[in-house]
C-alpha cells in the first residue's frame, strides 16, 4: 500500500469517528510562470492534522513500513506534543485512531525517537 492510500484510509476512518481531519502538503513547487509557490508550512509538518470532540489538536505522520520519519518530522512532532497536542507516526489506521485519541504510547515513541536524534546530533567531546 502507498503512503497516500494509507493517508486517505486514515482520513476516512478518523472522519467516520467524528474527528475533523485535514491533509497538508509541505514544500515548494515551481509554477508554470516560473514563480515559486511555498505552502508556508514548516519542514517536517505532519501529513494530517485535526481535532476531536474535545477540541484537542492532533498531528499524524503517515508511513508504510519500512519507511521511517525524517529528522524534521520527529522534531516537528516533538514540538507539537511538548505544546500540548497529540502526535505520532501512523503505520496503520489503528495507529492514526490511537494518536487522535491521545494514547500515550505514541507520544512516548516520539520522545524516544527525539532522544535518539539528539544523541546522534550531539557533537563528540574531545
Amino acid at each position: 500500500m502507498s503512503e497516500t492510500k494509507m493517508m486517505h484510509e486514515c482520513m476516512i476512518a478518523l472522519s467516520a469517528r467524528g474527528y475533523k481531519v485535514f491533509r497538508t502538503n509541505v514544500g515548494k513547487v515551481r509554477m508554470h510562470d516560473g514563480r515559486w509557490f511555498d505552502t508556508g508550512l514548516p519542514k517536517g509538518h505532519s501529513d494530517l492534522y485535526g481535532f476531536g470532540h474535545d477540541g484537542k489538536i492532533f498531528y499524524i505522520e503517515t508511513k508504510v513500513k519500512p519507511n521511517r520519519p525524517t529528522d524534521e518530522q520527529i522534531l516537528f512532532l516533538h514540538a507539537m506534543i511538548q505544546s500540548g497536542a497529540y502526535g505520532g507516526i501512523a503505520y496503520s489506521v489503528d495507529d492514526a485512531v490511537g494518536i487522535a485519541e491521545g494514547r500515550p504510547e505514541y507520544a512516548k515513541s516520539i520522545e524516544q525517537s527525539y532522544q535518539r536524534l539528539c544523541e546522534r546530533k550531539r557533537p563528540e567531546r574531545k
